[in-house]
């Protein structure tokens, strides 16, 4: 975790998010089934999963998330909110020995009255290719501008 505050005005689009890596190990997966609390054997089971048609047991989607959390928190710092995730989708499995990489860009940037976005393109590649999403997160960002109250809307269909 980058332990520096990032603010809204030091973000530029199409800046790349820091690409954060998760090797991914049959303890590591046992340990965050466990801990969400997702008993169902795909995810811990490696003989179960295959008798499904999965190549391993595999990441479940919590696990998945907090990895797309982290490397978002990691870009926003401890006082960005992220307030919304959109198109989260498992495209391939991510099993013991695949290492997750999440990757992202600023796609775009605002000021909604007193808050400053910022809308990330966020996915998750392993050796396969894109694994998770491609998707996008919205969040809101500390500003050192000195904020001015906004009416103006957003723009139809994005939040």
């Amino acid at each position: 975790m980058n332990a520096a505050q990032r603010h809204w005005d030091e973000v530029e689009e199409d800046e790349p998010l820091t690409p954060v890596a998760f090797p991914l190990t049959v303890y590591r997966l046992v340990m965050a089934a466990g801990a969400n609390r997702d008993f169902n054997a795909i995810h811990h089971n490696a003989d179960y999963a295959r008798a499904t048609g999965a190549p391993d047991m595999y990441a479940n989607t919590l696990l998945l998330q907090g990895m797309w959390e982290r490397a978002v928190r990691d870009f926003i710092g401890l006082a960005g909110v992220i307030r919304r995730q959109s198109g989260f989708q498992m495209r391939a499995f991510n099993c013991p020995g695949d290492t997750v990489v999440v990757k992202g860009r600023v796609e775009r940037k605002w000021r909604q009255g007193d808050a400053a976005f910022v809308e990330l393109a966020v996915w998750s590649e392993n050796a396969s290719g894109i694994s998770v999403g491609p998707g996008r997160v919205v969040a809101t960002m500390p500003s050192r501008q000195t904020l001015v109250a906004s009416d103006e809307p957003v723009p139809s269909g994005r939040t």
